[in-house]
């Protein structure tokens, strides 16, 4: 499953998406993940048991390289249960250019591991191409 939480910077995404953060890590019958530009921003509100991934440094540049960098974390670890994204245009520099494909990707990922992916998308709901309000 891929759900997207979108809207305008600034209208509480990233709190909500920290809220199922937390109730995941509380139910999870595996590990929960979740990356970020900058982890530490909220590592005092996320709970310890949720693996916590800063792509500040590694210059993410396509969604090519964060769908690989995806496979690397679930390869390591197969009991992964939920990955949350915040600020995917953050982490894949503000553009839709490959993001359809992307999001087909991690949909597949997500049903061969039985993984939930939830990404946060800085775009205005009335903005956003249908393909993203299909996963809204």
């Amino acid at each position: 499953m891929v759900e997207l939480l979108i809207g305008k910077k600034g209208t509480g995404k990233t709190k909500a998406l920290i809220e199922k953060v937390n109730t995941a890590a509380n139910v999870a019958n595996g590990n929960v993940v979740f990356i970020s530009k900058n982890t530490s921003d909220h590592m005092y509100e996320i709970k310890t048991n949720v693996r916590m991934v800063d792509t500040k440094e590694l210059e993410i540049e396509s969604y090519e390289q964060f769908y690989g960098f995806i496979c690397g974390i679930i390869s390591g670890n197969f009991d992964i249960t939920h990955i949350f994204v915040d600020g995917i245009f953050k982490i894949v520099d503000k553009t839709l250019d490959g993001f359809e494909t992307f999001l087909k990707h991690i949909e597949a990922l997500g049903q061969k591991f039985n993984i939930s992916f939830e990404i946060s998308v800085s775009i205005d709901v009335n903005d956003a191409p249908d393909y993203i309000k299909a996963y809204a």
